[in-house]
């Protein structure tokens, strides 16, 4: 599957309606996706990732809550050192010959990611600020999800 075809189908599938922050607070939910996470979420660039995307995710929907005008120059560098890694991700997959979507997810989401700070960095008014933030939002938490989730058995 090509990088591009698999993006849309992860944009696809994380547009769609899931389990709320209430439900995964749920101690069998957790204990459910601990189980079955995925073993490359304990890898140390994975792992890295993971905390970086999940501390950042904090930081924008702090900023999501209060109208910040300069929120783009605060998230500016975080966001391209996740992108960075998570380029490095992909590299990283790519060298072990790695033909799976996680591969070509995590090239997406590097790209995106720049993209999704230039929005907010355009965004005229707090509405527009707070749709970017909120895109930005959904962009880290796919970006956590695709690492954690379990792996599926090729179709």
């Amino acid at each position: 599957m090509s990088c591009d075809v698999a993006a849309a189908a992860l944009y696809l599938a994380f547009a769609a309606p899931s389990m709320d922050d209430a439900t995964l607070r749920q101690p069998h939910v957790l204990v459910a996706a601990k189980a079955g996470a995925n073993p490359l979420s304990r890898e140390p660039l994975f792992a890295d990732i993971v905390r970086r995307a999940r501390a950042l995710r904090g930081t924008v929907d702090q900023l999501r809550q209060a109208d910040h005008p300069d929120a783009a120059r605060q998230l500016s560098e975080p966001v391209k050192a996740l992108s960075a890694l998570d380029l490095k991700a992909h590299l990283d997959l790519a060298a072990r010959g790695t033909d799976g979507d996680l591969k070509c997810i995590l090239k997406g989401i590097s790209q995106d990611l720049p993209l999704k700070l230039a929005r907010l960095g355009q965004a005229d008014d707090a509405a527009a600020r707070r749709s970017a933030l909120e895109e930005m939002s959904y962009l880290l938490r796919d970006n956590v999800e695709v690492i954690t989730a379990p792996p599926r058995p090729a179709a």
